[in-house]
């Protein structure tokens, strides 16, 4: 991730999150919402992370940012996990993808896990703007936050969707591998032909295309197969617009992945 310089987009993405952090703290104070409060907590959980990594380990920004991004992918990959197999010894599988349970109903641990994961795509979203750690005249990282985050919050307040959205975060398992990568090379670990990068490599490959893109592929199909059962309204055309932003962005990512890899090799090669 380069650390970018344009400042224009910067303002309009911090503007997007005042005004995201001024609808929260009015839903808390005033709709009395106390429920919403683990959003920020989760918020000032990863906040502290930040500050304890860059006074005991480092004091580069990306690094840290990187860390805490490993940190929220590790505690939201075990949340969903458990949240998941809670779920199937209870309900069973037959009955845990039905179309009311998905919009209307809330498992267990849901609702605090996504307003959690919430609260560090705010936290994530200030940290980069802060030391600008994004590139572009149209940031992706920028923009897959600022989705979540309306899609995030939105579900929250109305309290539909949060199961779909449970599930959209099963991509965290990828992100896991992804953010150790990243953290592997800023450490200096960068022998390709090493068996533990052969290992992380397969791992993120695997875990892009099952917990990523075939997760949100399925998450859409179903969207779409179900259409006719929402009720008329904006959460249809929400969940679809951005669960398409997502699976744009998972293509984007397929992409820079691909050519990270190649580049890894290459850099081994040459070393050669």
């Amino acid at each position: 991730m380069a650390r970018g310089s344009g400042g224009d987009i910067g303002v309009f993405f911090m503007a997007t999150l005042v005004l995201w952090a001024v609808s929260v703290v009015y839903e808390i104070v005033f709709n009395k919402r106390i429920e919403l409060v683990a959003i920020v907590v989760g918020f000032g959980f990863y906040q502290a992370a930040n500050w304890a990594i860059r006074f005991f380990v480092s004091r580069d920004p990306l690094f840290v940012n990187t860390s805490v991004s490993l940190l929220h992918s590790t505690i939201t990959s075990v949340s969903v996990v458990l949240i998941l197999v809670n779920q199937l010894l209870i309900k069973g599988l037959d009955n845990m993808f039905v179309h009311v349970q998905l919009v209307n109903d809330t498992w267990l641990g849901a609702y605090s896990a996504l307003s959690f994961s919430c609260g560090y795509f705010a936290y994530d979203q200030w940290d980069m703007l802060q030391y600008r750690l994004y590139s572009g005249w149209i940031p992706s990282i920028l923009l897959h936050h600022l989705i979540l985050l309306v899609c995030f919050t939105l579900a929250l307040y109305r309290n539909v969707t949060i199961n779909y959205l449970v599930l959209t975060l099963v991509c965290e398992l990828h992100s896991i591998f992804l953010h150790a990568r990243k953290v592997r090379r800023m450490a200096g670990l960068r022998d390709a032909k090493s068996r533990v990068v052969k290992v992380e490599w397969m791992l993120n490959w695997a875990t892009f295309v099952v917990a990523r893109v075939v997760c949100h592929i399925l998450i859409t199909y179903k969207l779409i197969a179900d259409a006719s059962k929402f009720d008329k309204g904006i959460v249809l055309p929400l969940a679809l617009f951005g669960m398409a932003g997502m699976n744009l962005l998972n293509v984007f990512l397929g992409l820079d992945l691909f050519k990270a890899f190649k580049r890894e090799r290459n850099q081994q090669s040459h070393g050669d």
